[in-house]
């Protein structure tokens, strides 16, 4: 397993790295902090963190319970059943510990982890695996600081490890970047097994998201200690 992974860095990330419906409610799982001008020229990572706080927008058929527009339901598998730990995506320098929402789908999101949407799937489950995170220094940032630079095709090819409680290692392939999304009908819809990768555009009110679809290439056992981060979740401000 490891060495499938080092054999798919190496032969993506050098290339990557050389490159520079669900209405979205005010309030809520997907509330991120970004730039006050998000469209423009993409600024340095301090300037966007600075920004301070603009809560933005969660993905739900209300402010507390998610769900495809066409009013049907879509349950996770018996529980128990493993949940993702930890993503990485080593060619963005990203590596957060991954929880479930601190306080429930209508509480603001919680800075220096992402979260699942825990109303969508898990990795191995049929369907879309759906991780969040703010879009702040340490976090998803780079996701959408690269999305301003030709649409995100740099980020085309990239690998994604995702980490789940039962010990396993879930690798990713990105495979498309979408922009000013404003719908999880898709998302719910998704049948097959997919992660998304999901963070705000800009500031206070603004609805538009990025999302990241990528398509599973293996799994495997995973060292208990790389699957279990500490998570040190605080309360963004």
């Amino acid at each position: 397993m490891i060495d499938r992974l080092a054999m798919i860095q190496r032969r993506l990330v050098p290339a990557v790295l050389t490159a520079a419906g669900v209405s979205l409610l005010a309030a809520g799982i997907l509330a991120f902090t970004g730039p006050a001008a998000a469209m423009a020229p993409s600024p340095s990572p301090t300037a966007v963190a600075s920004a301070g706080p603009t809560p933005s927008a969660i993905p739900s058929q209300s402010s507390t319970s998610p769900g495809p527009s066409d009013g049907s339901s879509s349950e996770p598998s018996a529980s128990p059943r493993r949940v993702a730990t930890r993503v990485v995506v080593p060619a963005l320098r990203i590596d957060l510990p991954v929880i479930a929402q601190p306080g429930g789908a209508g509480a603001f999101p919680a800075c220096n982890v992402a979260m699942y949407l825990a109303q969508l799937h898990q990795p191995g489950e049929a369907g879309a695996t759906y991780l969040y995170a703010h879009a702040r220094v340490g976090m998803f940032l780079p996701i959408l600081q690269a999305s301003w630079v030709n649409n995100g095709k740099a980020m085309l090819g990239m690998i994604v490890q995702v980490y789940t409680s039962d010990d396993q290692l879930f690798l990713y392939e990105i495979v498309t970047v979408r922009r000013h999304v404003t719908t999880l009908d898709t998302a719910f819809a998704e049948t097959a097994e997919t992660l998304w990768l999901q963070t705000s555009e800009g500031p206070v009110g603004t609805n538009e998201k990025t999302q990241l679809i990528a398509q599973p290439l293996s799994s495997g056992p995973a060292d208990h200690a790389d699957a279990h981060p500490t998570p040190r979740p605080v309360a963004c401000s």
